[in-house]
């Protein structure tokens, strides 16, 4: 077992997603949380990861985030995401990054899901981003939170900035994809930053 030498406000980020740990950064900076040191696992010595198998995206978050704290004696951040599509009774859902049958295939996920909602009309191009973060204390307490964020589908991809399926994601009120989106636009209003939010006071505590 690998154990990390870090301060109390030592704080692990449970990712190896480059766009999704820079996300993470951004907010937690943002939020102004005092003197935490956030590190990646690219920061940390190897450990065995274990698959995501989980049915449910907290299923998967808090296993990640335990195995982390685990491994590395560190408050361990991770979360689980993806995208809810109506037409498709809410799949990909946990099998968002691995759509097309290859972890991380970005291009290959989006081409994939809109070729199987080419003929679905545009009102019935619902979809919701969903994630589930969970903080886990080494010492045991696990903390799980929930954010949403609903809009659309595009048909075409749009923008370049995020990741994923941000650029045929237009949420709601927005006509912009979230890849056109700006960095501080997408946080205030993302999923992932509504549930960071969440767990921001739980947060505040490990810089105490």
């Amino acid at each position: 077992m690998t154990r990390v030498t870090g301060t109390a406000g030592t704080l692990l980020l449970a990712t190896r997603n480059a766009g999704k740990l820079v996300e993470l950064r951004r907010m937690l900076a943002a939020a102004d949380l005092g003197d935490i040191e956030v590190l990646g696992l690219a920061d940390v010595p190897e450990f065995p990861e274990a698959p995501e198998t989980g049915a449910t995206f907290a299923e998967n978050a808090v296993a990640k985030a335990r195995d982390a704290a685990v491994a590395t004696g560190l408050p361990a951040v991770a979360d689980d995401s993806g995208l809810a599509v109506d037409a498709l009774n809410g799949m990909p859902g946990v099998l968002s990054a691995r759509w097309s049958g290859r972890h991380g295939d970005d291009r290959g996920n989006l081409d994939l899901l809109l070729g199987q909602i080419g003929d679905v009309p545009d009102e019935r191009r619902g979809a919701a981003f969903v994630c589930a973060a969970a903080l886990v204390v080494p010492a045991g307490t696990e903390t799980v939170v929930h954010g949403e964020w609903r809009g659309r589908l595009a048909r075409a991809p749009r923008g370049t900035n995020g990741f994923g399926y941000d650029p045929i994601f237009v949420p709601e009120g927005e006509e912009r994809t979230s890849a056109e989106l700006s960095a501080a636009e997408k946080d205030a209003a993302s999923h992932r930053g509504r549930a960071m939010r969440a767990l921001l006071p739980h947060l505040a505590a490990l810089a105490r």
